[in-house]
């Protein structure tokens, strides 16, 4: 499966840079990054001297450590951790923040001029400080993206008054003082000159690739954020309208998975998911391809936690939250049957819990990546009629032993599966390998719920839920319609309510913010599918 990498490199040529906010924000952590080393070597060049002083210069501790060097090393440590600390604080000013990576290399440059004039003659080193500020220098190029003028610029400016420092220095110890004052101003220039082109072709390469890198994260009106997961076609990244600044998942075609008839199969996706209108399935905003053939859309962010993680953090779950997931799980499925749609993967992972405009337990339905349409296409080899294709633990019989004969009621075979996991907090059946799993599905009659849970279960529930995992087709409810029917009357029986909802998801919030917890959704993008001829 391609990585990540190969994914952006096949975008690099597909957008324009990001939005100004998100740059200036970038910039402003880039010149935090920069300020905390510049802050971090001196404090290291700082304890280095308390530690080494007392051995070198005994009975001079004290009077060399408030020697101006030496406070000028501490002035230079602490402003860049507090520099640091500025730049990553919400609201930075734009203008403070390019005159925080100005003046950082231009200020370690007039320390060190200083410094130079503070010490003994004999003792001023005349190289170090140069070989010093050109490390800055070249730091502060490989980690701030900057134009290359105000690189150039910055060395021009940085370099001399070092140079000039150590010739008053060389002139102060009683050294050669032939050398005309123009030639040394010369040296300096020439000097600086060549640092000055040396950090701008630095600088130069790393603000180019991340110019690169930015363009290669926008697709049309998107802007790419982070990478949310891959599936069986596609890879889904978390992304924000550039206009409406509205987070979105956008999905896009592998690059390796590109070619004529998984590009028709990938748009056919889209085409059918976006027919959809039930406020329970995933919304599609927009799809399109891009000039160099990279094809996407755009469909709506969920934040929540798929029912696959919910039962595995926290357990089988009440009976009226069950009736309460199932019913909206069933009203997506209703409207996708009416159109004459299977989505074919019905399973914990592609249903999603979240909270939507303010209403918790919100249940969307994912994934419409392997829907069948009942209606006679004019490519049928799209919908691979004749694989197995779903997930094993929720494959209905017939679609093991006849796929090319299933219909819908294969979706309400998951869903029963789906209730069973949710109820008791263990898939329908489990086994060794996929081949043990289908041959449970073909042959094993399913335990109850309540015998495998060890509780009683609501009867009615329990039944409708049996009757949805019958082997036989015929024995199941007739349409996703007599199922809704009968979660409306369970739902009477055991309601679920909201004020226990609303605190589940409190609950869920402060522990997922404590453990910082990123809120990609876990089951955007499906990668556990059986698809053999």
């Amino acid at each position: 499966m391609p990585s990540r990498p190969e994914v952006e490199r096949a975008l690099l040529r597909a957008g324009s840079n990001a939005s100004h906010e998100d740059a200036a924000r970038f910039y402003a952590e880039r010149v935090a990054d920069f300020a905390r080393t510049i802050g971090v070597v001196f404090t290291g060049i700082y304890v280095l001297g308390i530690v080494t002083v007392p051995f070198v210069f005994p009975g001079y501790f004290w009077a060399i450590h408030a020697h101006p060097a030496k406070v000028l090393n501490l002035v230079v440590a602490l402003g860049g951790l507090g520099i640091s600390w500025r730049c990553r604080r919400p609201g930075v000013p734009g203008w403070l923040v390019t005159t925080f990576d100005i003046g950082i290399p231009l200020g370690v440059a007039l320390g060190l001029a200083i410094a130079m004039h503070t010490v003994p003659a004999e003792m001023a080193a005349f190289f170090l400080p140069l070989v010093i500020m050109t490390l800055v220098l070249v730091v502060r190029a490989a980690i701030v993206p900057s134009p290359e003028y105000r690189t150039f610029l910055i060395g021009i400016l940085a370099i001399p008054p070092i140079l000039l420092a150590g010739y008053t220095v060389a002139v102060r110890a009683g050294g050669p003082q032939i050398m005309p004052l123009f030639m040394v101003l010369a040296g300096a220039g020439a000097m600086g000159v060549g640092v000055a082109f040396a950090t701008t072709n630095v600088s130069r390469v790393i603000y180019g690739l991340h110019r690169q890198v930015a363009s290669a994260k926008r697709l049309g009106q998107y802007v790419l954020g982070e990478l949310v997961g891959e599936g069986g076609m596609g890879a889904v990244y978390r992304a924000q309208h550039a206009m409406l600044r509205r987070p979105t998942a956008v999905k896009l075609l592998l690059p390796e998975r590109a070619g004529p008839e998984n590009i028709a199969r990938f748009e056919r996706e889209v085409q059918l998911t976006a027919r959809l209108t039930h406020p329970n399935t995933v919304a599609v905003y927009d799809y399109g391809r891009t000039p160099e053939g990279v094809f996407y859309y755009a469909m709506e962010y969920l934040d929540g936690l798929s029912l696959e993680e919910l039962v595995r953090r926290f357990g089988p779950q009440p009976e009226g939250r069950v009736v309460h997931i199932l019913l909206q799980a069933t009203g997506a499925l209703l409207e996708a049957h009416a159109m004459g749609l299977i989505h074919r993967d019905v399973k914990p992972a592609n249903i999603l819990l979240c909270e939507r405009g303010g209403t918790p337990d919100t249940v969307k339905l994912l994934d419409f990546g392997l829907v069948k349409s009942l209606v006679p296409s004019q490519n049928p080899e799209l919908t691979q009629t004749n694989a197995i294709t779903g997930t094993p633990l929720y494959l209905a019989p017939e679609s093991i032993s006849d796929p090319t004969g299933i219909d819908a009621r294969v979706d309400l075979y998951a869903l029963g599966a789906v209730g069973y996991y949710l109820l008791t907090g263990r898939p329908l059946f489990e086994g060794k390998s996929v081949l043990e799993i289908c041959g449970h599905h073909l042959h094993t009659v399913p335990e109850r719920p309540s015998e495998r849970l060890g509780q009683p279960i609501l009867a009615e529930l329990e039944t409708l839920i049996m009757r949805c995992l019958e082997k036989s087709r015929d024995k199941r409810p007739e349409s996703a319609l007599e199922v809704q029917q009968t979660l409306e009357r369970c739902q009477k029986l055991v309601p679920w309510a909201s004020t226990d909802a609303h605190a589940f998801w409190r609950e869920f919030r402060a522990v997922a913010g404590t453990q910082g917890a990123s809120s990609t959704p876990p089951g955007q993008v499906s990668d556990t599918r059986t698809d053999a001829h």
